[in-house]
């Protein structure tokens, strides 16, 4: 059924039926829409009164058309299609004249012009879109950009695994292999007590393949290799971050410790044991009342001249050891930091190793052990808090490589200074804040797989009577997920650099070092917290079950920001580092030194923020990643100059130093933070240089160019304060974003192919549906 007999007998009115069954298909009509059609249908005179009443009552929004008559509208509608040319299936005012004319109606040239002039207007004031006729009557969406978008490769997935890998794949392939392993299927049950045995086991597994002594020295079992450790550390955090967590505090915090700190009495007696697990151990440096605040902790080590040993000591409830992995039901043995007191006289902090249960697993007197009980995440972790009651330890269990009691009594150190040696103990330790990021690291890119394999294969909307389209062809899901794959990429490389740095580091540098291990250490986490929150979202439900690992993944990583030193902590570290080299550099300056910096301050106005660079908006510059790092170096340069300028002015004012930098701590986190983001993409730009493989070079700096064009983009008001950039190429840097997500969209599940996580490990049925 059509409508009446009416339009039967009037063929003309055929021509609005397009119109009618798109307006009341997909809109509501509005008054005002209503009444300007009404007066547009009254004006015209190519119809009837009749005709006009019957037009006026189709938009009638008291008395719509019943579905039986819109179903009779399309299937009129249908009959003509074939009859169109490709032109017309596009065009509303075009197919309704044609269908106007398939059931009889007939007009000259000069009434036609005037119906489709007509007709034209309707359709406006409708506000329909002409083009979107196949959206709404026709079965012809199989074309849509959206819906054609897929996957595809152009780069060997192989070669990217092994550039990712570098020289330790054979040994990172190995860990995997492990994995796989069935005794290594993950824990289920909510029992914490069996999670943690066995989290124990896997961990004695692992020691079973000399991965838990990997980096200590040959000559005690080890394998001497630092960067293995590290590689074994990220490859086993695909797995279950409980597991990594006890094999950081036992192979890296405990005996790490030892193997730093100690001589060489103590890594013979010591690490052999450690390394194979016969002697689990914790590493007791945060208390209760201080949490980052080291230098500060009260645990007392009291040198006893008469039994030639130390009585550690925790001399109030806030001097707890707190939140120590191993601690509840594990370790026998604890490095424990503690102040040094010589006939009364402090001596600052130092490592001394305190046993705490015997091999069967019985506290000693004097030591009160409390459970944290469960926590947010990581259970099969037995976190636990220690009471040291006078406890007596032998003179030889004082970590000594930095400072000792001599035969007399009296205390001494190859480094004079209480502060230098304090923090040159500490920098010793620095190694915790390369694992763990790349554990983070490691959880990104297993959440950052799951959600685009998911978001591959998840279909969801689409044109109207076509195929629904994968949700990773929508761009606000592009926007979502690929900058995070970026910022995976980019990571991979600058904490490669950091380990790199570390492993072959000089004592002169190692300021510099330890600023950008707290760099890096802060932001993959926080880049780990804010992915996998994405990836949780972009599964929707399927991204909350148990089963599909992101809300382990999640809940295990969110205290990564609190481990090895709290984030804002760290960036405020950063900060302090970056002043200081501030300082010297203009302290130490000569006067052309001076003038040497204010030149090229003057150089960066006329070479980057000239009128013609501001407004710069083709593309060969917006992807040139010289544009790039200069833009990341003059924001983190010019944040440094004001921070240092306003420190600066606090001080000349007569503010107390501690108050100057209190109120300068917002701009020191972002000094921090844009230091971190440079040296980031400097290094991402480096290896895209030197990667040789053109394939994966051109992929590389698609990613490299996202990473650095998405944080510009995410600090664009800075820059248009700064007057570094106008409107137009902000906005000319969004479409670019646009643009890159959309591409990289199509290697996306290449990409996270590459990183070669084992399926058994990511155990997420929704990335593998087909």
């Amino acid at each position: 059924m059509i409508d009446s007999e009416i339009i039967n007998s009037n063929p003309k009115l055929y021509a609005l039926l397009p119109l009618l069954h798109v307006a009341w298909s997909d809109a509501v009509l509005t008054p005002s829409e209503i009444s300007y059609v009404n007066d547009l249908v009254s004006e015209t005179q190519w119809l009837t009164d009749e005709e006009k009443k019957w037009v006026k009552d189709r938009l009638d929004p008291k008395n719509p058309p019943s579905a039986r008559q819109l179903k009779g509208w399309l299937a009129k509608l249908k009959e003509v299609e074939p009859q169109l040319s490709d032109d017309d299936k596009h065009d509303l005012v075009a197919m309704g004249i044609q269908l106007a004319e398939f059931n009889g109606y007939s007009a000259n040239t000069e009434t036609r012009l005037k119906v489709k002039e007509s007709l034209r207007k309707i359709e406006q004031a409708l506000g329909v879109i002409g083009n979107e006729v196949n959206r709404f009557l026709l079965d012809n969406d199989d074309n849509t950009l959206t819906r054609n978008l897929g996957t595809h490769t152009t780069f060997d997935r192989q070669e990217m695994t092994d550039l990712l890998d570098g020289e330790h794949k054979a040994l990172i392939q190995r860990v995997k292999t492990i994995l796989t392993d069935p005794e290594f299927k993950y824990f289920e049950g909510e029992d914490h007590s069996k999670y943690r045995e066995q989290v124990l086991l896997w961990c004695k597994l692992l020691a079973e393949q000399g991965f838990g002594a990997q980096a200590y020295p040959k000559e005690v079992g080890g394998s001497d290799d630092m960067a293995g450790y590290f590689m074994i550390m990220e490859t086993l955090s695909y797995h279950d971050l409980s597991m990594v967590i006890k094999y950081g505090v036992q192979f890296g915090l405990f005996g790490m410790s030892i193997m730093f700190l100690g001589t060489d009495k103590h890594h013979k007696k010591y690490l052999p044991k450690i390394g194979t697990l016969e002697l689990p151990g914790s590493f007791a440096m945060t208390e209760s009342g201080h949490g980052s605040n080291v230098r500060d902790i009260e645990t007392t080590a009291t040198y006893d001249k008469v039994e030639d040993g130390f009585i550690i000591h925790t001399p109030n409830h806030l001097a707890r050891k707190d939140y120590i992995g191993n601690a509840a039901c594990h370790a026998q043995m604890a490095t424990v930091f503690a102040k040094l007191i010589i006939d009364g006289t402090d001596f600052g902090v130092n490592a001394f190793l305190v046993p705490l249960r015997d091999k069967e697993g019985n506290t000693l007197p004097g030591i009160k052990i409390e459970d944290c009980g469960l926590k947010m995440g990581l259970n099969g972790v037995d976190n636990g808090r220690i009471w040291f009651d006078r406890i007596k330890i032998p003179k030889e269990n004082m970590l000594d490589r930095f400072a000792w009691v001599n035969d007399s009594g009296e205390f001494e150190s190859s480094i004079a200074s209480d502060s230098r040696r304090f923090f040159t103990m500490l920098g010793t330790l620095v190694g915790g804040r390369i694992g763990i990021p790349r554990s983070a690291l490691s959880a990104a890119k297993s959440g950052l797989a799951i959600a685009i394999k998911y978001g591959d294969q998840r279909r969801q909307f689409g044109p109207k009577n076509g195929p629904e389209v994968p949700i990773l062809n929508y761009r606000s899901h592009q926007r979502r997920l690929i900058p995070l794959l970026a910022n995976a990429y980019a990571l991979h490389f600058a904490l490669g650099y950091l380990t790199n740095r570390f492993l072959h580091r000089k004592e002169e540098e190692m300021q510099e070092i330890e600023a950008l291990a707290a760099g890096l250490k802060a932001y993959s986490t926080w880049n780990t917290t804010a992915t996998l929150q994405t990836c949780r979202e972009a599964c929707g439900g399927n991204g909350f079950l148990t089963e599909n690992r992101i809300g382990a993944l999640k809940n295990d990583t969110e205290v990564y920001t609190t481990f090895e030193g709290d984030n804002t902590v760290l960036m405020q570290l950063v900060a302090k580092s970056r002043l200081t080299e501030f300082k010297q550099e203009f302290h130490e300056a000569d006067f052309f030194g001076i003038l040497n910096y204010i030149t090229n301050q003057a150089k960066t106005v006329i070479v980057e923020m000239n009128p013609i660079t501001v407004r710069r908006t083709d593309e060969e510059h917006l992807l040139d990643p010289e544009f790039h790092l200069s833009a990341f170096t003059y924001r983190e340069r010019s944040i440094l100059t004001s921070a240092a300028k306003r420190f600066k002015h606090k001080l000349d004012s007569g503010m107390d130093s501690f108050d100057a930098f209190n109120e300068c701590q917002y701009h020191m986190l972002n000094v921090g933070t844009a230091y971190t983001e440079r040296i980031v993409l400097e290094q991402f730009i480096q290896q895209v240089g030197r990667t040789e493989h053109q394939e994966l070079k051109t992929v590389l700096k698609r990613l490299c160019d996202l990473f650095a064009l998405h944080l510009i983009e995410k600090n664009k008001g800075w820059y248009l304060e700064q007057g570094y950039m106008d409107g137009s190429k902000t906005k000319a840097i969004r479409r670019m974003v646009n643009t890159l997500c959309w591409e990289i969209r199509q290697e996306a599940v290449p990409l996270v192919d590459a990183f070669d996580i084992p399926a058994s490990c990511l155990a997420a049925p929704i990335a593998f549906e087909s």
